[in-house]
């Protein structure tokens, strides 16, 4: 009967680092993602069912309520990534960099496998027909 060694994938996604790191990127994400969904819904809404609003011009211009709030999408697509990038940058990026050093650490050494160069044929879990 052969014993077959743990996964090593597996070992690492029951991990409490794992786990942690996990909780940490939805904690940040998912809020940040529900805030935009809700705000472009607003958009969406108010450009349907409440035309006098968005077509309300500013300042006796041409620019309207509903220009602003357009625009408004765009910026605030910047200013997500932009928060995103930072706060992945700064705390989440090298916390996931250490876990990936760690579990390479764990593995067995294998002469044949350069970690600096990963593709999906180096992947263990692919079947010949993938290959």
């Amino acid at each position: 009967m052969s014993h077959t060694p743990p996964d090593p994938y597996e070992k690492v996604r029951s991990s409490p680092e794992f786990q942690a790191l996990r909780r940490r990127f939805r904690r940040f994400v998912l809020p940040l993602a529900a805030l935009f969904l809700v705000w472009y819904a607003v958009y969406v809404l108010l450009a349907d069912y409440a035309h006098d609003f968005m077509s309300t011009r500013l300042g006796g211009t041409n620019i309207t309520v509903g220009l602003l709030f357009g625009l408004g999408q765009f910026v605030s697509t910047f200013v997500i990534t932009t928060v995103y990038v930072r706060w992945a940058n700064r705390s989440f990026d090298p916390a996931a960099e250490a876990l990936r050093r760690e579990v390479e650490r764990d593995l067995p050494a294998d002469p044949s496998h350069d970690p600096t160069h990963d593709s999906p044929q180096d992947s263990p879990h692919d079947t010949e027909a993938q290959r």
